[in-house]
């Protein structure tokens, strides 16, 4: 820590004799003292044991200094955008609380693979969304910052790609739910701001970030790419017309043009840029594709199906200061564009834009034979926000419904229902379907309990169908208190001859060298496709048509491995 150099002084060629002074570290002024101990070499521990040298070191190192600002910012780099610029904050304390949710969130994702086996053994129709249910509430109890845990949760799933993959699937499950639930929160903001100010593009973000809660969709990214196309039509336009009023809308102004032949003109660019330019179409191919109806895959894949078009096409027109309103017409979604100057609300006083077939413009009349029938007047009114949210969760709610029964299915299906029920909760239909599914896929019995007292009070007359499934959810939680004895598993039976090792082996897996002992097995995989994708059972040798073991490994995991990994 001291540079010094002992003796009494020392003579130099001319004879004149200087003292030497003994020079320490702490001599050093604040701002160098901080430029040394900030050296990227240093971690944690460093700066804690300097801290304790002296008193002057512990001041240079106090908790709101820039020493621990960068040991912070050092370590936890994805953090920073919580923070504003040069914000005065206790970074010791930061660090602390961030240290110790990571240590909580590992321990916790590290005992999900134990609880999911021991839940396998005990229930006939074993789903790890009842354990990440249990483990979601552990992380809620924390009381921690929640960008704390999503940062340790992302941690996780980026260390390297070879190890820890049980981790990871579960890490990654944990992220999913947590987001869900942050965006939820939102969902319901957003519905409880004045009708006036719900923004439909808005809304399909959030409908959008429920679903693919991994992906990294925001309204912001999703604005950025409108206001490119925005300009592009701009463009347009400046070749038409350039002194058209929509050229000097800046972003985010509220204008709008009330010449119909300037309209015309926006809505005759914004088609050329759409449909020709950038080759926008509706997907007739693959119109149940959930991917439809996702706003961020809209824009990546410049296809969807007539409401998400709806909703892409009616926002860049009030971008460019026309007024359009969407219509809930049965079969296709469209927008209705009032021709007189007051607000009519006569259907004939109106064009229609379909979308999905290019931005085509309908009479009252034309949309009838669009579907193939006549309908009521009343299909040709405006709609709110709210209601086009529910039409297109309705969509996703279809396809789930007309999915093939695997767990992907049965995700878009719990999605949309819990989309569906947040903007209306009251919805009897949807309310049994979801206690229904939740029975059938054996999680959570006490809010499957909650949703069938609900439908009760709104509709006494399901009590049949509520009654049944009470009878049947309060047998399940029985169960779950009093489980049955695990099945007794015999080598020697004709499905296990292809089991090689018994209970109580020492192992060592071939690819992650981890040490184990065997407690239970399966003549086959028993896990999710999604579990086999994750995990590359695939590239087995024999996939997974093989002996599955679960192991107790030695870092205190439960994990799940094939036979041919293990030596």
């Amino acid at each position: 820590m001291a540079t010094s150099v002992a003796g009494e002084g020392h003579q130099s060629l001319n004879g004149i004799i200087f003292e030497h002074q003994t020079k320490k570290l702490t001599d050093l002024p604040t701002e160098l003292l901080e430029h040394i101990l900030c050296f990227p070499a240093l971690k944690h521990v460093d700066i804690c044991n300097v801290s304790c040298c002296c008193k002057r070191l512990h001041d240079v190192c106090h908790g709101r200094g820039k020493v621990w600002g960068h040991q912070y910012k050092l370590r936890w780099p994805r953090l920073q955008r919580f923070y504003r610029q040069n914000e005065c904050c206790d970074w010791l304390k930061e660090y602390k609380t961030r240290h110790r949710v990571g240590i909580q969130i590992r321990r916790t994702v590290e005992s999900i693979s134990k609880r999911f086996f021991t839940e396998v053994r005990s229930v006939t129709q074993p789903c790890v969304g009842q354990v990440l249910g249990d483990s979601f509430a552990e992380i809620e109890s924390l009381g921690m910052p929640e960008h704390f845990c999503e940062d340790e949760l992302l941690f996780i799933l980026n260390s390297d790609k070879r190890k820890s993959l049980t981790l990871k699937y579960y890490a990654k499950k944990i992220l999913y739910f947590l987001r869900q639930q942050n965006i939820l929160r939102s969902l319901k903001t957003f519905l409880e701001q004045p009708v006036e100010q719900q923004s439909a593009i808005e809304g399909a973000v959030l409908v959008d970030q429920y679903c693919n809660p991994l992906a990294d969709v925001t309204v912001d990214t999703i604005s950025a790419q409108l206001d490119e196309i925005t300009e592009k039509v701009k463009k347009m336009l400046r070749i038409k017309n350039p002194s058209h009023p929509s050229l000097r809308i800046a972003q985010g102004d509220c204008f709008v043009v009330e010449d119909f032949e300037l309209q015309r003109q926006v809505v005759c660019a914004l088609n050329s840029v759409l449909y020709e330019q950038l080759q926008y179409k509706g997907n007739e191919f693959d119109y149940y594709n959930p991917l439809n109806s996702y706003i961020h895959q809209v824009l990546l894949r410049h296809t969807g199906i007539p409401i998400s078009l709806s909703v892409l096409y009616m926002t860049l027109a009030r971008k460019l200061g026309v007024q359009l309103e969407p219509v809930n017409f049965p079969n296709h979604f469209l927008l209705r564009w009032c021709q007189k100057p007051s607000g009519s609300e006569d259907i004939y006083d109106f064009v229609y834009i379909d979308a999905f077939g290019k931005g085509k413009q309908l009479t009252a009349k034309e949309c009838e034979y669009l579907i193939g029938h006549q309908v009521t007047a009343d299909y040709y009114s405006a709609i709110s926000t709210m209601e086009v949210l529910l039409r297109m969760v309705g969509n996703l709610l279809n396809i789930g419904k007309r999915g093939e029964g695997n767990e992907k299915s049965y995700q878009l299906l719990r999605d949309s229902l819990d989309l569906y029920l947040t903007i209306n909760p009251d919805n009897v239909q949807y309310l049994l379907l979801q206690a229904r599914l939740y029975f059938h896929l054996g999680i959570w019995p006490e809010k499957v309990l909650d949703i069938l007292q609900h439908i009760q009070a709104l509709d006494p007359s399901q009590h049949g169908a509520v009654g049944y499934l009470v009878q049947h959810t309060l047998e399940h939680i029985q169960h779950k208190k009093h489980p049955v004895a695990p099945e007794v598993k015999r080598r020697s039976a004709p499905e296990h001859l292809e089991v090689r090792y018994s209970v109580g082996l020492i192992m060592k897996h071939k690819r992650s060298g981890y040490n184990c002992v065997i407690y239970g097995w399966d003549p086959k995989c028993t896990m999710s496709q999604e579990w086999i994708t994750t995990m590359r059972v695939h590239q087995l040798s024999n996939g997974a048509n093989q002996p599955f073991y679960n192991v107790l490994v030695q870092d205190g995991t439960c994990r799940y491995a094939a036979q041919g990994s293990t030596l």
